[in-house]
Protein backbone atom coordinates (compact mmCIF):
# COMPACT_ATOMS: atom_id res chain seq x y z
CA UNK A 1 0.00 0.00 0.00
CA UNK A 2 3.09 2.35 1.04
CA UNK A 3 4.57 1.66 -2.44
CA UNK A 4 1.40 2.16 -4.43
CA UNK A 5 0.76 5.44 -2.90
CA UNK A 6 3.95 6.79 -3.38
CA UNK A 7 4.44 5.26 -7.41
CA UNK A 8 0.78 7.70 -7.77
CA UNK A 9 2.87 10.43 -6.32
CA UNK A 10 5.58 9.76 -8.60
CA UNK A 11 3.60 9.37 -11.71
CA UNK A 12 1.08 12.80 -10.37
CA UNK A 13 4.64 14.98 -9.00
CA UNK A 14 7.68 13.74 -10.19
CA UNK A 15 8.50 11.74 -13.35
CA UNK A 16 4.84 11.14 -14.62
CA UNK A 17 4.20 14.94 -15.03
CA UNK A 18 6.11 17.76 -14.02
CA UNK A 19 9.40 16.77 -15.71
CA UNK A 20 8.95 15.39 -18.87
CA UNK A 21 6.03 18.47 -20.20
CA UNK A 22 9.13 21.18 -17.97
CA UNK A 23 11.43 19.31 -20.54
CA UNK A 24 8.86 19.83 -23.42
CA UNK A 25 8.40 23.15 -22.91
CA UNK A 26 12.14 24.15 -22.74
CA UNK A 27 13.46 22.42 -25.42
CA UNK A 28 10.16 24.12 -28.10
CA UNK A 29 11.43 27.16 -26.24
CA UNK A 30 14.88 27.09 -26.79
CA UNK A 31 13.87 26.05 -30.64
CA UNK A 32 11.65 28.76 -31.51
CA UNK A 33 12.51 31.39 -28.96
CA UNK A 34 15.62 31.18 -27.56
CA UNK A 35 16.54 34.72 -26.75
CA UNK A 36 12.73 34.89 -25.17
CA UNK A 37 11.68 37.56 -27.03
CA UNK A 38 8.52 36.95 -27.43
CA UNK A 39 6.86 37.26 -23.41
CA UNK A 40 3.20 35.96 -23.40
CA UNK A 41 3.61 36.79 -19.57
CA UNK A 42 5.26 37.05 -16.28
CA UNK A 43 4.84 35.15 -12.82
CA UNK A 44 6.64 35.30 -10.07
CA UNK A 45 9.52 37.54 -11.62
CA UNK A 46 10.09 35.23 -14.33
CA UNK A 47 9.25 35.48 -18.15
CA UNK A 48 7.41 33.18 -20.12
CA UNK A 49 7.68 32.81 -23.59
CA UNK A 50 4.40 32.36 -25.92
CA UNK A 51 6.25 29.18 -27.72
CA UNK A 52 6.05 27.77 -23.60
CA UNK A 53 2.46 28.48 -23.06
CA UNK A 54 1.54 27.35 -26.80
CA UNK A 55 3.71 23.92 -25.98
CA UNK A 56 2.09 23.15 -22.69
CA UNK A 57 -1.49 23.52 -23.80
CA UNK A 58 -1.01 21.56 -26.98
CA UNK A 59 0.64 18.70 -24.81
CA UNK A 60 -1.70 18.95 -22.51
CA UNK A 61 -4.72 18.93 -24.69
CA UNK A 62 -3.07 15.77 -26.13
CA UNK A 63 -2.05 14.12 -23.53
CA UNK A 64 -6.05 14.60 -22.21
CA UNK A 65 -7.06 12.99 -25.20
CA UNK A 66 -5.53 9.98 -24.41
CA UNK A 67 -5.59 9.75 -20.77
CA UNK A 68 -9.48 10.64 -21.17
CA UNK A 69 -9.84 7.61 -24.23
CA UNK A 70 -10.36 10.34 -26.87
CA UNK A 71 -7.28 9.17 -29.32
CA UNK A 72 -6.03 6.31 -28.57
CA UNK A 73 -4.59 6.29 -31.85
CA UNK A 74 -1.98 8.69 -30.72
CA UNK A 75 -0.33 6.48 -28.14
CA UNK A 76 -0.51 3.75 -30.87
CA UNK A 77 1.41 6.22 -33.40
CA UNK A 78 4.30 7.14 -30.45
CA UNK A 79 4.44 3.50 -30.11
CA UNK A 80 5.95 2.99 -33.63
CA UNK A 81 7.47 6.64 -33.97
CA UNK A 82 9.42 6.28 -30.69
CA UNK A 83 11.81 3.82 -31.59
CA UNK A 84 12.80 6.00 -34.74
CA UNK A 85 13.54 8.46 -32.57
CA UNK A 86 15.46 6.49 -30.16
CA UNK A 87 17.38 5.46 -33.06
CA UNK A 88 18.09 8.63 -34.67
CA UNK A 89 19.11 10.41 -31.17
CA UNK A 90 21.76 7.82 -30.90
CA UNK A 91 23.04 8.23 -34.32
CA UNK A 92 23.63 12.02 -33.99
CA UNK A 93 25.58 11.48 -30.73
CA UNK A 94 27.81 8.63 -31.79
CA UNK A 95 28.29 11.08 -34.84
CA UNK A 96 29.10 14.26 -32.20
CA UNK A 97 31.44 11.66 -30.08
CA UNK A 98 32.92 10.50 -33.30
CA UNK A 99 33.17 13.88 -35.19
CA UNK A 100 35.40 14.78 -31.38
CA UNK A 101 37.24 11.84 -31.27
CA UNK A 102 39.94 13.29 -29.83
CA UNK A 103 38.52 15.14 -26.96
CA UNK A 104 36.80 11.55 -25.69
CA UNK A 105 39.85 10.58 -23.07
CA UNK A 106 39.78 14.38 -21.78
CA UNK A 107 36.39 14.05 -21.18
CA UNK A 108 36.54 10.60 -19.29
CA UNK A 109 39.43 12.51 -17.37
CA UNK A 110 37.07 15.64 -16.49
CA UNK A 111 34.36 12.88 -15.57
CA UNK A 112 36.81 11.28 -13.17
CA UNK A 113 38.39 14.27 -11.78
CA UNK A 114 34.75 15.85 -11.31
CA UNK A 115 33.74 12.87 -8.97
CA UNK A 116 36.89 12.60 -7.04
CA UNK A 117 38.25 16.34 -7.10
CA UNK A 118 38.95 16.79 -3.21
CA UNK A 119 39.02 20.28 -4.27
CA UNK A 120 35.16 20.16 -4.71
CA UNK A 121 32.61 22.91 -3.38
CA UNK A 122 31.99 20.02 -0.47
CA UNK A 123 35.26 20.73 0.87
CA UNK A 124 36.60 16.92 0.72
CA UNK A 125 36.94 14.17 -1.47
CA UNK A 126 34.72 11.98 0.74
CA UNK A 127 32.48 14.73 0.35
CA UNK A 128 32.52 14.72 -3.51
CA UNK A 129 32.07 11.02 -3.87
CA UNK A 130 28.66 11.42 -1.61
CA UNK A 131 27.73 14.41 -3.87
CA UNK A 132 28.38 12.51 -6.61
CA UNK A 133 26.53 9.40 -5.72
CA UNK A 134 23.49 11.13 -4.73
CA UNK A 135 23.25 13.02 -8.25
CA UNK A 136 24.24 10.04 -9.98
CA UNK A 137 21.99 7.65 -8.40
CA UNK A 138 19.36 9.88 -8.72
CA UNK A 139 19.70 10.52 -11.76
CA UNK A 140 19.93 7.22 -12.91
CA UNK A 141 16.51 5.94 -10.66
CA UNK A 142 15.26 8.75 -13.11
CA UNK A 143 16.92 8.08 -16.55
CA UNK A 144 15.88 3.68 -16.66
CA UNK A 145 13.78 3.17 -13.13
CA UNK A 146 15.84 0.57 -11.91
CA UNK A 147 15.01 -0.65 -8.44
CA UNK A 148 11.84 1.77 -8.56
CA UNK A 149 9.54 -0.53 -9.24
CA UNK A 150 7.60 0.54 -11.95
CA UNK A 151 8.96 -1.70 -14.75
CA UNK A 152 7.42 -4.77 -12.89
CA UNK A 153 3.76 -2.70 -13.89
CA UNK A 154 4.49 -2.68 -17.27
CA UNK A 155 6.05 -6.44 -17.29
CA UNK A 156 2.96 -7.75 -15.53
CA UNK A 157 0.82 -6.88 -18.67
CA UNK A 158 2.91 -8.80 -20.73
CA UNK A 159 1.52 -12.06 -22.09
CA UNK A 160 4.31 -14.49 -20.99
CA UNK A 161 4.64 -18.05 -18.96
CA UNK A 162 7.81 -16.96 -17.81
CA UNK A 163 8.47 -14.45 -15.17
CA UNK A 164 11.88 -15.09 -15.54
CA UNK A 165 12.52 -14.75 -19.47
CA UNK A 166 9.94 -11.40 -18.89
CA UNK A 167 12.56 -9.90 -16.29
CA UNK A 168 15.47 -10.64 -18.71
CA UNK A 169 13.80 -8.91 -21.17
CA UNK A 170 12.87 -6.07 -18.61
CA UNK A 171 16.64 -5.64 -18.29
CA UNK A 172 17.64 -4.77 -21.19
CA UNK A 173 15.90 -1.29 -20.89
CA UNK A 174 18.15 -0.44 -18.40
CA UNK A 175 21.19 -1.48 -20.37
CA UNK A 176 20.18 0.25 -23.52
CA UNK A 177 18.94 3.43 -21.62
CA UNK A 178 21.85 3.57 -19.48
CA UNK A 179 24.98 2.59 -21.06
CA UNK A 180 24.10 3.42 -24.26
CA UNK A 181 21.81 6.43 -24.46
CA UNK A 182 23.27 8.14 -20.93
CA UNK A 183 26.88 7.43 -21.59
CA UNK A 184 26.20 8.80 -25.38
CA UNK A 185 24.58 12.16 -24.22
CA UNK A 186 27.28 12.60 -21.24
CA UNK A 187 30.20 12.31 -23.57
CA UNK A 188 28.43 15.08 -25.64
CA UNK A 189 27.76 17.36 -23.06
CA UNK A 190 31.09 17.28 -21.71
CA UNK A 191 33.23 17.02 -24.70
CA UNK A 192 31.52 20.42 -25.88
CA UNK A 193 31.56 21.47 -22.35
CA UNK A 194 27.96 22.86 -22.72
CA UNK A 195 27.67 21.57 -18.79
CA UNK A 196 30.09 24.66 -17.82
CA UNK A 197 28.18 27.85 -19.80
CA UNK A 198 25.35 28.05 -16.84
CA UNK A 199 22.50 26.12 -18.99
CA UNK A 200 20.52 24.03 -17.42
CA UNK A 201 17.87 21.39 -18.37
CA UNK A 202 17.44 20.60 -21.95
CA UNK A 203 19.28 23.71 -23.02
CA UNK A 204 22.65 21.92 -22.25
CA UNK A 205 22.01 19.32 -24.72
CA UNK A 206 20.69 21.53 -27.44
CA UNK A 207 24.22 23.53 -27.25
CA UNK A 208 26.12 20.31 -27.27
CA UNK A 209 24.30 19.45 -30.23
CA UNK A 210 24.76 22.89 -31.90
CA UNK A 211 28.57 22.85 -30.87
CA UNK A 212 29.90 19.83 -31.81
CA UNK A 213 28.28 18.66 -35.18
CA UNK A 214 30.33 20.75 -37.42
CA UNK A 215 28.02 19.68 -40.65
CA UNK A 216 24.74 20.28 -38.93
CA UNK A 217 23.52 24.14 -38.44
CA UNK A 218 22.41 25.20 -35.25
CA UNK A 219 18.83 25.36 -36.21
CA UNK A 220 19.26 21.82 -37.49
CA UNK A 221 20.67 20.53 -34.20
CA UNK A 222 17.94 22.03 -32.34
CA UNK A 223 15.12 20.88 -34.32
CA UNK A 224 16.21 16.92 -34.17
CA UNK A 225 16.94 17.13 -30.28
CA UNK A 226 13.31 19.24 -29.69
CA UNK A 227 11.46 16.52 -31.90
CA UNK A 228 13.38 13.71 -30.18
CA UNK A 229 12.83 15.27 -26.32
CA UNK A 230 8.94 15.27 -27.54
CA UNK A 231 8.15 12.01 -28.40
CA UNK A 232 10.37 10.77 -25.68
CA UNK A 233 8.64 12.80 -23.09
CA UNK A 234 4.49 12.85 -24.31
CA UNK A 235 4.97 8.88 -24.09
CA UNK A 236 6.65 8.74 -20.76
CA UNK A 237 3.70 10.95 -19.61
CA UNK A 238 0.94 8.56 -20.98
CA UNK A 239 3.49 5.26 -19.57
CA UNK A 240 3.38 6.84 -16.18
CA UNK A 241 -0.76 7.62 -16.21
CA UNK A 242 -0.74 3.72 -17.16
CA UNK A 243 1.58 2.26 -14.11
CA UNK A 244 -0.17 5.42 -11.03
CA UNK A 245 -3.61 4.62 -12.07
CA UNK A 246 -2.89 1.04 -11.53
CA UNK A 247 -1.25 1.77 -8.43
CA UNK A 248 -4.77 3.93 -7.43
CA UNK A 249 -6.67 0.78 -8.40
CA UNK A 250 -5.12 -1.32 -5.82
CA UNK A 251 -5.88 1.58 -3.01
CA UNK A 252 -9.33 1.71 -3.73
CA UNK A 253 -9.82 -1.81 -4.58
CA UNK A 254 -10.56 -0.91 -8.58
CA UNK A 255 -12.51 2.51 -7.99
CA UNK A 256 -12.97 3.53 -11.27
CA UNK A 257 -14.62 6.64 -9.84
CA UNK A 258 -11.39 7.51 -8.18
CA UNK A 259 -9.40 6.69 -11.39
CA UNK A 260 -11.44 8.91 -13.51
CA UNK A 261 -10.82 11.88 -10.80
CA UNK A 262 -7.13 11.16 -10.45
CA UNK A 263 -6.93 11.78 -14.80
CA UNK A 264 -8.29 14.94 -14.25
CA UNK A 265 -5.49 15.72 -11.53
CA UNK A 266 -2.92 13.89 -13.80
CA UNK A 267 -3.80 16.71 -16.39
CA UNK A 268 -4.27 19.34 -14.40
CA UNK A 269 -0.41 18.52 -13.38
CA UNK A 270 0.66 18.13 -17.03
CA UNK A 271 -0.73 22.05 -17.42
CA UNK A 272 1.04 23.49 -14.78
CA UNK A 273 4.24 21.62 -15.51
CA UNK A 274 5.84 24.29 -18.08
CA UNK A 275 5.59 27.04 -15.52
CA UNK A 276 7.62 25.93 -12.71
CA UNK A 277 11.40 26.25 -13.09
CA UNK A 278 13.78 22.67 -13.50
CA UNK A 279 15.02 23.21 -9.78
CA UNK A 280 12.02 22.63 -8.39
CA UNK A 281 10.62 20.56 -11.03
CA UNK A 282 13.84 18.00 -10.41
CA UNK A 283 13.97 18.39 -6.34
CA UNK A 284 10.26 17.06 -6.58
CA UNK A 285 10.61 14.50 -8.52
CA UNK A 286 14.12 12.98 -6.65
CA UNK A 287 12.19 13.18 -3.68
CA UNK A 288 9.26 11.13 -4.98
CA UNK A 289 11.54 8.52 -6.78
CA UNK A 290 13.41 8.15 -3.27
CA UNK A 291 9.99 7.54 -1.50
CA UNK A 292 8.61 5.02 -3.94
CA UNK A 293 12.39 3.15 -4.79
CA UNK A 294 12.41 2.34 -0.81
CA UNK A 295 9.64 0.28 -0.25
CA UNK A 296 10.69 -1.66 -3.50
CA UNK A 297 13.89 -1.86 -2.49
CA UNK A 298 12.75 -3.42 1.13
CA UNK A 299 10.75 -6.50 -1.05
CA UNK A 300 13.61 -7.20 -3.14
CA UNK A 301 15.68 -8.11 -0.43
CA UNK A 302 12.91 -10.49 1.21
CA UNK A 303 12.29 -11.92 -2.23
CA UNK A 304 15.85 -12.54 -3.29
CA UNK A 305 15.06 -16.15 -2.70
CA UNK A 306 12.43 -16.48 -5.35
CA UNK A 307 14.39 -14.64 -7.99
CA UNK A 308 16.85 -16.64 -7.34
CA UNK A 309 14.94 -19.62 -7.67
CA UNK A 310 12.51 -18.53 -10.45
CA UNK A 311 16.06 -17.49 -12.35
CA UNK A 312 17.94 -20.71 -11.86
CA UNK A 313 14.47 -22.91 -12.74
CA UNK A 314 14.39 -21.39 -15.95
CA UNK A 315 18.10 -21.51 -17.14
CA UNK A 316 17.75 -24.80 -16.45
CA UNK A 317 14.82 -25.61 -18.29
CA UNK A 318 16.49 -23.54 -21.01
CA UNK A 319 19.50 -25.97 -21.08
CA UNK A 320 17.80 -29.43 -20.75
CA UNK A 321 15.50 -28.39 -23.77
CA UNK A 322 18.36 -27.99 -25.97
Amino acid sequence: MIFAFFGLCVGLFGIGTFTQINGISSAVNNFFDPENTHIAFSLFGRDYSVFVVIAGVLVTLFVALVVLGGLKRIAKVSEVIVPFMAVIYVVFCAVLVVCNIGEVPAAFMTIITGAFNPKAVTGGIVGSMIVAMQKGIARGIFSNEAGLGSAPIAAAAAQTNEPARQGLVTMTGTFIDTIVICTLTGLSIVITESWNVGLEGVAVTTKAFQDGIPFLSPQVASFVLMICLVFFAFTTILGWDYYSERCLEYMTNGSMKAVKIYRWLYIACVFIGPYMTVSAVWTIADIFNGLMAFPNLVALLFLNGVIVKETKDYFDRKKNSL
